[in-house]
């Protein structure tokens, strides 16, 4: 066979590719309709599917029939579903049947969008999706683009990326006003001396990023509700400043991986503002809340910060991944990271209507993610988006009833989304077992966390089509397997 009949021979044309399309998009229909009747958790051990596949790529070309059977034969049996019902682990990704359709056509438009010119279309609507979305947080003037602003808006690929090119920001910033007043002090003199701070329950991307920057991060411990306050972190800095340290970055959570807790930003904003200290916002999870009014108020204090980021792929019906940033002063972070080399300049760049957001993000090239946004708030609207917010809420508060109606369980801290933090009253290994118990099952999936030294199990509600039935079936469970286990130790 000669290679061009080979390669014909393993090409998908226009009329074969119309009809797979159309199996493909019924698949993945069936799958989402059909989701709750599968374990929501795989029944594999570690090294399963190297067996079910050849050790090596095909010389010819398989068939695409046999490729997709082996979804269900090599793929399926292997799979977590985050999208199930029964899913409650860890926080939700987003999903919707207009985000997909958006990615598919991100796919073939296929652009590498690192600059104005090499797409006008994926910068053009990313620059104004963030500020649709700034304006349902009805965020400070400050952080819309518009047509004259100097702040904005871009889309990074997760929130430990947002993090991380803030720090990064943040200490280039403070470098460059430390030699301002002392242009003979080299920056390898003043990086160990710049500290940065966040809160002790803050995600574990966030002490990455410091790890990465190659700068030291404090950790402020919370007050009884696992939030940081001002007082602490005050204290912490005039111990910092009296020792000849430069405090230059906060980290403030909106909305605890462990709890779902609000670190006081009206207090804090202040206070980093006062000390010339970069304050970035990570909301990761409930940042997609502040659309609605009743949760709006959480997010009083942004006016101070740097910059804020959250994931519209976590609560926001837009599929994995848009983590969005937003940041006062573009030229802040564009100043930090800008490398132009001929081959990428184009002749609009210096237009004032134009960035090129490859200045704004750690690698070069970037994907038409915005598509996702537009398709989602058009198809959604805002009160579709407030509406689906709204419905995980009211179910979490109705697991959280379930709960404080049981007497042999405890609820672990404030449920103010989608988060539930509970334990059987009784020792960490009690838990621990009861949480084995429910894994091993696969009815329902859930992890844990720490707080106050205790084992604390978390109930996030994740998927869209969850509903009250699977809190009913999921509390009903875990009664179960608790029974059990009880009788069991006594």
């Amino acid at each position: 066979m000669t290679s061009s009949a080979l390669y014909s021979s393993g090409t998908m044309d226009a009329a074969e590719f119309r009809r797979r399309g159309r199996e493909m998009v019924d698949y993945v229909a069936d799958y989402l309709e059909n989701i709750e009747q599968r374990p929501v958790y795989p029944d594999v051990e570690p090294g399963y599917l190297r067996s079910l596949i050849p050790s090596e790529a095909p010389l010819e070309p398989d068939n695409y029939d046999d490729i997709i059977k082996d979804v269900e034969r090599v793929i399926m049996p292997g799979v977590t579903h985050w999208h199930s019902p029964n899913f409650f682990a860890y926080f939700p990704t987003a999903s919707s049947y207009p985000a997909m359709l958006a990615d598919m056509l991100c796919g073939a438009i296929g652009c590498i969008g690192f600059s104005w010119a090499a797409s006008p279309a994926c910068t053009e609507l990313e620059t104004v999706m963030l500020d649709w979305l700034g304006k349902m947080l009805k965020l400070p003037e400050q952080f819309i683009a518009g047509t004259h602003g100097r702040g904005g808006g871009v889309i990074q690929s997760t929130a430990s990326e947002a993090t991380l090119m803030s720090l990064l920001a943040a200490r280039c910033k403070a470098v460059r006003r430390v030699q301002a007043t002392n242009p003979e002090k080299l920056e390898a003199e003043i990086l160990p001396k710049l500290v940065a701070y966040t809160s002790e329950q803050a995600h574990s991307s966030v002490e990455r990023a410091s790890l990465i920057g190659g700068v030291v991060m404090k950790k402020v411990p919370t007050d009884n509700t696992y939030a940081v306050g001002g007082g602490m972190l005050k204290k912490m800095l005039e111990e910092d400043k009296a020792a000849g340290l430069i405090p230059f970055y906060f980290c403030a959570t909106l909305g605890t991986t462990s709890s779902c807790a609000f670190d006081h930003i009206t207090e804090l904003g202040p206070i980093c503002n006062e000390e010339n200290m970069w304050m970035h916002i990570d909301a990761a999870y409930a940042g997609s809340a502040f659309i609605c009014p009743e949760f709006r108020p959480l997010l009083n204090g942004v006016e101070f910060a740097d910059s804020l980021n959250f994931n519209p792929h976590k609560w926001l019906l837009i599929n994995f991944d848009c983590s969005t940033m937003w940041v006062k002063k573009r030229e802040d972070i564009i100043g930090a990271f800008k490398m132009d080399p001929l081959y990428l300049k184009h002749e609009n760049q210096e237009s004032g209507l134009v960035t090129d957001y490859r200045h704004w993000q750690i690698p070069l090239g970037r994907r038409f993610r915005s598509l996702k946004m537009w398709f989602v708030f058009r198809m959604y609207g805002l009160h579709g988006l407030q509406a689906h917010i709204r419905k995980h809420v009211v179910l979490a508060k109705e697991f959280e009833s379930l709960v404080r109606a049981d007497k042999r369980f405890e609820i672990c801290a404030e449920v103010i989304m989608g988060l539930v933090c509970f334990r059987l009253k009784g020792s960490n290994d009690l838990n621990q077992l009861l949480l084995k118990r429910i894994t091993n099952s696969r009815e329902i999936h859930l992890v844990p966390c720490q707080l106050s030294g205790l084992f604390v199990i978390r109930l996030a509600i994740c998927s869209r089509s969850t509903d009250s039935c699977h809190i009913q079936h999921a509390w009903r469970h875990i009664t179960q397997l608790s029974c059990e286990l009880l009788q069991n130790n006594h």
